[in-house]
């Protein structure tokens, strides 16, 4: 099962971020970011790296493969 989507949805509630926010803060626009959290598109590795940068996580957390 992918992970991603539901970390991603969680760690951005978490610091109280909007789509919009969350897309200011990391240069992505927030349709990406809402496609990513619905499960309807899959990030590259490089998003994937600032993503898990910007949120203070091991990408291995995002993508599901460890707890954090």
């Amino acid at each position: 099962m992918n992970k991603f989507p539901e970390r991603l949805k969680e760690l951005r509630e978490q610091k109280e971020l909007t789509y919009y926010s969350l897309a200011k803060q990391t240069g992505f626009d927030s349709y990406s970011i809402s496609r990513w959290e619905n499960g309807l598109q899959i990030p590259n590795i490089e998003t994937l790296i600032v993503l898990a940068d910007f949120f203070d996580v091991p990408a291995d957390y995002l993508l599901g493969r460890k707890e954090y």
